[in-house]
Formats: structure tokens, sequence, C-alpha cells
């Protein structure tokens, strides 16, 4: 990683973000006693987030990656994720949150309610929110 470039340090950092919300709040899957973290990466290479086109592909990116992870009847052990809509919620959102770009939050805020980011903790600017 470049740290002279903060272009690179926004990409590199919002992956960073992004997988680890996916790994750690996604919802863990309970499997016979033991708790089972799935990890996916989000590529943001080509992508500007500062950009509001670059942050709503990196929006659907992160939607596809949560989708992955909660996916519907995917099983480890023998028990699968009961809630696949709350997992993919919590997911996006605290992807989001990790990340804390201007643009991606308002990629967010395009389906979201101001409450449902508060709920992820989602910082959202004063400007935004008068919106």
């Amino acid at each position: 990683m470049n740290i002279r470039a903060p272009v690179l340090n926004a990409k590199a950092f919002t992956c960073v973000a992004a997988l680890a919300a996916c790994a750690l709040l996604s919802g863990p899957i309970h499997a016979q006693e033991r708790i089972v973290t799935v990890k996916v990466s989000v590529n943001t290479a080509g992508l500007d987030v500062g950009q509001p086109a670059g942050a709503r592909r990196l929006y659907s990116r992160l939607h596809h990656a949560a989708n992955v992870v909660c996916g519907h009847g995917m099983r480890v052990g023998l028990q699968a994720i009961d809630d696949f809509a709350g997992c993919v919620e919590t997911a996006i959102g605290e992807a989001v949150r990790s990340a804390n770009l201007p643009q991606l939050t308002m990629a967010y805020l395009r389906t979201h309610t101001l409450q449902q980011a508060t709920t992820h903790g989602i910082e959202v600017p004063v400007l935004m929110a008068a919106k």
C-alpha cells in the first residue's frame, strides 16, 4: 500500500472496512456450539469512492457480498442462517459505518432511512440529514 496516495488509502480502507464488517457483524452462524465467521473480500479496484458513481458501485458490491455471506440455504454444520434479511442489513450497515465515506453513506441513504443508519451507527453529516 502506498501511503502517499490518499485515493489508494481510501480504497484500501474501504476494502478492509467492508471485509471486517461482513466478517464480524453479518451475524455469526452457530453450528454445534461453535461460532463460524464467514469473510468475503470486497474489491474496490477501479472505483473512485469519493465520487457518487464510484460509491454507488461500491455499495452494490457490498450488497452482493452481504448476499453471498448471508446466502439463502448457506449451511455450516447443520444449521442455516435463520434471518437472511436481517443478516444482509447488518452486514451492509456495518460495512458502511466502518468505511465512514460520505458518498457511500449517501448511496446507503438512497435505500435506507436515517433511523436505519442510526441503528447501525452510521454517522450522517448534518447537511445530508437535512435533505
